[in-house]
């Protein structure tokens, strides 16, 4: 893989190469080659990263930062250079503006109940728009019953970007936060995070920003974005579950309280009392995920060496052919049309259920995923109750979207 490293950055991403990479896509499923088609929901897993797995528990495994002896300081010293690693992925300005959390979700959820339970008051409001993930809605209206905050949607236009125009409206003074993703898990789109950020800075507000999907087709870069917060989890971009990083800025974790208690994160404990460590260890309670997040390093080495431009070069070109393809079937509904996005390409089919389409693709051996996505806001907003998603990853082919092309013929065949 080093190699890629040094390569000239216009030469194509080698899939054929890549995919040797990946055990799982040797496996047959109903007698035919799998087509994963699947991984916005989470990717499938390099060698690299199951051996780095598989090294912890077989050579090195122990609890970090509390031994003193060799397996301990060795697991300790593997697991914090992986929050090095995450601070130069994300050019954070130090490890420590980097909390590990177990995903995306565990990441919104703690800077809701930390930082929102201490800087926001009865009456503050939130602005999430039409595209989020669950995970960045459902906590913002727990704090906000629990606090008597105003949680405001931002409407998507037709081929599903954000309005702007509606966006700057609904700022006021009134504004504290804005949640919201820098890419659509349901409909691919890429929002301008970059101008949001803009104003809801100048009205006062702080942005944090959803980058699940968004971490593993781009370059990201916190300090340009200027995000106060941002969060991302390790499955998503071919590494672990169960391991994800939220990076704050230091200003603002400096002044969160712990989100929840136990060891590591206290400075002193006694009957009377407790008191904490400085981020951010102090948002790190109880035994981590100690073996993921040192097999996170090897994701994160992983894209960097093939190179997230060519990684996204070849991406887009799967999205371009694959709209191209299932733009010219029958009764086939596209969601998501404007230019600005990645990987993902959600559907309908006229008078097919997704989930029919699912179950039948998937006897081609194709895996889509079929459903609202968790974005029941985008449903709506497209009076749908659900879509066929097929999203593109590293490893995908241009026969792989044929043969979803072909799969999709059958179930019209089917249907007719």
């Amino acid at each position: 893989m080093n190699a890629a490293v040094t390569a000239p950055t216009n030469v194509a991403l080698d899939v054929h190469a890549v995919r040797e990479d990946f055990p799982i896509l040797k496996r047959e499923v109903y007698g035919k080659l799998l087509v994963y088609l699947d991984s916005a929901a989470s990717a499938q897993k390099p060698r690299q990263v199951i051996d780095a797995e598989s090294a912890v528990y077989e050579e090195e495994y122990a609890n970090v930062h509390r031994g003193v002896h060799h397996l301990s300081q060795v697991a300790t010293d593997r697991f914090e250079a992986t929050r090095t690693r995450i601070q130069s992925f994300l050019n954070a300005p130090s490890a420590d503006n980097i909390i590990f959390v177990r995903g995306g979700t565990e990441g919104v959820n703690l800077v809701a109940q930390s930082w929102g339970r201490a800087a926001l008051n009865a009456g503050d409001e939130i602005l999430i728009s039409t595209l989020e993930h669950h995970a960045n809605i459902v906590p913002w209206h727990l704090l906000a019953a629990e606090k008597g905050l105003v949680v405001k949607g931002i409407p998507i236009d037709d081929d599903g970007q954000i309005d702007m125009e509606a966006f700057r409206n609904l700022l006021t003074d009134r504004t504290k936060l804005v949640a919201i993703t820098q890419m659509s898990n349901a409909l691919g789109i890429i929002t301008p995070i970059e101008e949001i950020t803009r104003l809801a800075h100048g009205a006062g507000a702080r942005i944090m920003l959803d980058g699940c999907q968004a971490v593993s087709h781009s370059a990201v870069d916190v300090q340009a974005l200027d995000c106060d917060f941002y969060v991302f989890s390790g499955h998503k971009i071919y590494g672990p579950t169960g391991i994800g990083a939220l990076y704050g800025k230091s200003e603002l974790l400096a002044d969160m309280p712990p989100w929840q208690g136990g060891g590591e994160m206290i400075a002193r404990v006694s009957l009377e009392g407790s008191t904490f460590k400085k981020p951010p260890h102090r948002f790190e309670a109880g035994t981590p995920a100690i073996a993921q997040t040192i097999a996170l390093k090897a994701a994160l080495d992983y894209v960097t060496d093939l190179g997230l431009d060519r990684i996204a070069e070849h991406e887009a070109m799967l999205l371009n052919y694959a709209t191209e393809r299932l733009s010219a079937l029958p009764g086939i509904t596209i969601y998501g049309t404007n230019p600005a996005k990645a990987s993902i390409l959600s559907f309908t089919m006229a008078d097919v259920h997704p989930h029919d389409i699912g179950t039948i693709v998937d006897r081609e051996g194709v895996a889509v995923r079929v459903g609202h996505h968790c974005a029941q806001p985008i449903m709506q907003r497209y009076d749908i109750a659900a879509t066929v998603r097929a999203s593109f990853a590293l490893y995908n082919t241009l026969e792989e979207v044929d043969a979803l092309v072909a799969s999709l013929e059958k179930v019209r065949e089917l249907f007719a």
